[in-house]
């Protein structure tokens, strides 16, 4: 299937620069995938389209200022965005202003920190810090990882909007961004409903925002990601499928943790590693909805949420949402895939 077919044309002015002035004050687009039926709401009136006893996970993955900003040994501007740390102490990142004759050249940054290229794998490039870089480190003196169509520096409104309420476990280089839009009072609103709440961790990395480069979608390679799924979320999963209550992913990272963990009959709990890609065809045995955002074009998560609700629908929704003026990408509005 062709990459070219899962891209849409969207006015720059639409691509959300800040986020909304409240998380729940973003629009939502409420899909129903079986009809093609569209209708407009609001994030702050969800519990409108979800039905008591519907089991919503969540990812609480926690966003580390994984930008770090420093200089070369001839003073030029280099720039690492950090994706995991290694056992060896070494970073995995994604690096700008360097190429790979910089390998092993020093690079300087804040506090005395000196760093080098030391290896490559794959996209992403292997960097030793001394003294080793840690999370406080990164904390002090780390950039919030706003993605590129941002075209703005970050500042500290970034560092708690980037960022869901609920986020506990730190490892992601990107935010989970269809969480951004809840609110601990609309948690606890859905709650209140009969709508049962649960969390997963899937550290977001160049698994979910890496584009896709081939031709064809079925030339792409996924990123590892590691997940966890916990023993208390098995348990609600086989319990909202043995009573045929919903199961409704919040975001794409979501849906893989969920599926890659799936293993014919139930649920495994416990950490795993996951490199799948969902695409057109694919048959979901645990997802029954999807709320997310809307993605860019030539994504990997495009061609998630098309393989949900079918690739026409989602662009034709695309252009409705386009055509009244929503808000798209990380700091953008919502949908609801039902």
């Amino acid at each position: 299937m062709k990459t070219s077919r899962f891209s849409f044309d969207l006015p720059e002015g639409l691509i959300a620069q800040e986020p909304a002035a409240e998380r729940e004050a973003a629009r939502l687009l409420v899909l129903d995938r079986v009809s093609g039926r569209m209708e407009h709401s609001a994030v702050r009136d969800l519990c409108r389209w979800i039905e008591p006893g519907t089991l919503v996970v969540l990812n609480d993955t926690r966003v580390r200022k994984a930008r770090l900003i420093g200089e070369s040994a001839s003073g030029g501007r280099v720039e690492l965005l950090l994706l995991d740390r290694r056992d060896d102490g070494c970073w995995n990142a994604l690096t700008g202003g360097l190429r790979r004759r910089d390998f092993g050249k020093p690079l300087r940054f804040a506090e005395g920190v000196a760093a080098a290229l030391v290896g490559a794998e794959g996209d992403a490039r292997v960097v030793r810090f001394e003294p080793p870089v840690d999370e406080a480190y990164l904390e002090r003196r780390g950039h919030v990882p706003l993605p590129p169509y941002i075209r703005r520096a970050d500042t500290g409104a970034d560092a708690e909007r980037y960022q869901t309420v609920f986020a506990r476990q730190t490892g992601s280089a990107a935010a989970p961004t269809a969480g951004l839009h809840f609110t601990r009072r609309l948690l606890a609103e859905l709650e209140s409903r009969g709508v049962r709440i649960a969390y997963v961790t899937l550290h977001v990395g160049l698994g979910t925002f890496l584009p896709i480069r081939s031709e064809d979608i079925e030339g792409h390679v996924m990123h590892e990601e590691a997940y966890t799924i916990p023993a208390a979320v098995k348990a609600e999963v086989e319990a909202a499928k043995a009573e045929g209550r919903k199961v409704q992913a919040v975001g794409t990272t979501v849906v893989r943790a969920l599926e890659s963990a799936w293993d014919g009959q139930c649920l495994r709990e416990g950490e795993g590693r996951t490199r799948l890609f969902i695409t057109p065809g694919y048959r979901f045995n645990v997802v029954d909805r999807l709320f997310t955002n809307f993605h860019t074009p030539g994504s990997s998560l495009l061609v998630l949420v098309s393989a949900f609700a079918g690739l026409d629908r989602i662009l034709e929704a695309y252009r409705q949402a386009a055509e009244q003026k929503y808000r798209f990408f990380s700091y953008g509005d919502a949908m609801l895939i039902r």
